[in-house]
């Protein structure tokens, strides 16, 4: 899952994107609306955590960019306004759904998971692929019914295979997804990764390398 948070408080920004991070979720930040902007265009995002109080772009006008576009993120704005008029006039801007601050971090996790599941092309919560089976929610993978024990990192590249199956995904698009916008695009941290999941799959093996083309799972 791919998240980019909008917020002009840096020290709050930071400590979000750490409890996302950590949460085995892709995160960018933006500390203003243009920017924001601008970072929508070059990527694709599940969830956009927004302050409605922002330099250069308001936060309003921001999401409301957001809901003409076609393939749209779900937004969940994050804001110390907190009365009942604030709650409303955030949802009439386009606001998948509104949290005050100060928020209880376990629900914030909560809310941006809940808003990525009800996402249009979103597929069924859990992924079943040639007996691996996958809960993005409960953050659970199993093979047969052994846990795989995967790393954060592990765990979000099966989803994205699985996701894709019975299709390739290339390691840009795993770059793309499951790391942030400061990845290197020449590292080999997805081989790495891909060769990590792979052994703990075990055998028979499922998953593929096609060179040029991708991996899948299969």
């Amino acid at each position: 899952m791919r998240v980019l948070v909008v917020e002009d408080d840096h020290a709050l920004a930071e400590v979000v994107t750490e409890g996302l991070t950590d949460s085995g979720m892709a995160v960018d930040v933006a500390h203003d609306g243009l920017v924001a902007a601008a970072k929508l265009d070059l990527a694709p995002y599940d969830v956009v955590v927004l302050d409605r109080d922002l330099p250069g772009l308001s936060g309003d006008t921001l999401c409301l960019q957001i809901t003409e576009r076609t393939d749209r993120p779900m937004v969940l704005m994050l804001t110390a306004a907190s009365a009942p008029g604030d709650r409303v006039s955030g949802l009439t801007v386009g606001a998948d759904d509104y949290l005050s601050k100060p928020f209880h971090f376990p629900e914030l996790i909560l809310r941006i998971r809940a808003l990525a599941r009800r996402r249009p092309d979103v597929r069924p919560r859990v992924l079943r692929v040639a007996g691996i089976e996958l809960d993005p929610v409960r953050r659970t993978a199993v093979r047969d019914g052994r846990n795989l024990g995967l790393s954060v990192k592990e765990f979000a590249v099966l989803e994205e295979l699985l996701r894709a199956s019975p299709g390739f995904i290339s390691a840009e698009v795993l770059l793309e997804k499951v790391w942030d916008e400061n990845a290197d695009q020449f590292t080999n941290t997805v081989a790495v990764t891909i060769g990590r999941v792979r052994r703990k799959l075990g055998d028979p093996p499922l998953l593929s390398t096609l060179p040029g083309v991708g991996y899948r799972v299969a």
